[in-house]
């Protein structure tokens, strides 16, 4: 079987890796307004998906590829984190 193109490769791993990141920020943005149990396990099982996908376009592209790819998880991992905050200070 022919080994697919590298270049080609690296689009698909990119590709997956933006659109992981749109439902990340989704996912997120759901458990925001809706906190539910389900919806911040959604959240967090997007969460390491998105961080998969970033590292396998990372690993095609380098560190400076997904530059931004990096800043939009960050920013969403955030905004979970504190989520995940607020629900442990109002389970008390």
């Amino acid at each position: 079987m022919k080994q697919p193109d590298s270049s080609l490769q690296a689009n698909d791993n990119v590709t997956q890796a933006k659109n992981s990141l749109g439902k990340l920020h989704f996912s997120v943005s759901q458990a925001l307004s809706h906190p539910t149990e389900q919806t911040l396990a959604q959240a967090e099982n997007r969460l390491a998906h998105t961080e998969q996908a970033i590292q396998q376009a990372q690993d095609w592209l380098g560190p400076q590829g997904v530059e931004l790819a990096e800043e939009l998880l960050t920013e969403d991992k955030s905004r979970l984190a504190s989520l995940n905050k607020q629900g442990k200070r109002s389970e008390r």
